[in-house]
């Protein structure tokens, strides 16, 4: 296993768009979603956990949830839980974890993940990880993961790529220059991207080499590097916590894909060779669990559905559901918390939970 193979695992977001499973204190990162025993951080971590020594992963989240890694992932060393004093979305994310590696290793190979995706194939996973992290030792570029669109998606970002010399783009099997980023597009836009075949979706993992990384923020967020960079001598010490409280209050909120990879040169793309998906909403989960004889899934001991199709349930094993009539719905219920929304409506939950939080305050996200 190579030493210089970093992972940085980001694992800070609420989940809203999961509520009421979801909930601030406790986000869907350190629930069991899927049911297989394992939480979404603690698979992200068995994953990378094959390519990367342990010694090397990075768990990257806000200061609230140092317990709630600490008990799903007893392993991880302490030195290696990156803890935001306040969320400042993805570019500061990285630039903590990646100028605080560096201090560590300036020959650092470094994979950025979320810790939430679903992974359909774990060796395919680990040969196109794998195969991105041998490109970006010896180039100086900025990779992403693609995925191959199967429907028009407006919940997700996409990566075009140069597909003029090629009939089927998206099959080949090699790395590619990225042409263009478009986030989240709309329902017509998207249409077109898929009858194209020039776009990918954009996982939301990144490949690169912790030179390559600084260059890049250094040219196109030079005040996120100057308040990282100078804790170049602080970081792995006892001062770095006071030096992150900080700066984390000076430092702009701004995502690594329109901070970063929209506008450096140097971003190339690389096709998954696995079954993927953003476990970002009730439908996701929907589309990545076992139906019953009529397309339902549900989860919780005392569900009873009666002609009902195509609905995810989920319930608390505390609560008796019963749920008759009713086609492609999200009924879930948490801590007596209830939603019912047609699943094609499901891009609306983050804002019916902000409406929550404006009315009723925060006990109820």
């Amino acid at each position: 296993m190579n030493t210089n193979n970093y992972c940085v695992i980001m694992a800070g977001g609420i989940g809203s768009r999961f509520w009421p499973r979801s909930r601030t204190a406790c986000p869907k990162q350190f629930l069991d979603i899927l049911g297989t025993g394992r939480t979404l951080l603690q698979q992200t971590w068995d994953r990378f956990s094959q390519i990367c020594p342990k010694k090397n992963i990075y768990i990257v989240s806000g200061t609230q949830y140092k317990d709630l890694i600490k008990q799903q992932l007893p392993e991880v060393a302490e030195n290696n839980v990156l803890l935001e004093p306040m969320r400042r979305n993805t570019a500061p994310c990285i630039a903590y974890a990646c100028y605080k590696i560096m201090a560590r290793n300036p020959l650092a190979n470094i994979v950025v993940s979320p810790s939430d995706h679903y992974i359909g194939d774990l060796t395919g996973f680990i040969k196109t990880i794998e195969k991105g992290l041998e490109f970006t030792a010896t180039n100086n570029s900025l990779l992403t993961i693609g995925i191959k669109p199967t429907r028009p998606e407006t919940g997700y970002g996409y990566i075009q790529i140069d597909g003029s010399n090629n009939e089927n783009p998206l099959e080949i099997n090699q790395i590619t220059k990225v042409k263009t980023f478009t986030e989240k597009p709309i329902l017509e836009m998207a249409k077109t991207f898929l009858e194209t075949k020039e776009f990918f979706w954009n996982s939301g993992i990144f490949i690169w080499n912790v030179q390559s990384l600084v260059m890049a923020m250094k040219a196109h967020q030079p005040d996120i590097d100057i308040l990282f960079s100078a804790g170049k001598d602080i970081y792995n010490t006892p001062k770095e916590t006071e030096f992150i409280n900080k700066i984390y209050s000076e430092c702009t909120s701004i995502s690594i894909d329109n901070g970063i990879m929209e506008c450096a040169p140097n971003v190339y793309v690389i096709p998954a060779q696995f079954p993927w998906s953003d476990l970002g909403t009730w439908g996701s989960l929907y589309e990545n669990s076992t139906k019953d004889i009529n397309g339902n899934v549900i989860a919780g001991t005392k569900v009873f559905a009666e002609n009902t199709n195509g609905c995810i349930i989920s319930s608390s094993d505390a609560k008796l559901m019963i749920v008759n009539g009713l086609k492609d719905y999200i009924v879930a219920e948490a801590d007596g918390m209830i939603l019912i929304i047609p699943k094609k409506d499901e891009q609306s939950i983050k804002n019916i939970v902000n409406e929550v939080k404006i009315n009723l305050g925060n006990d109820y996200v």
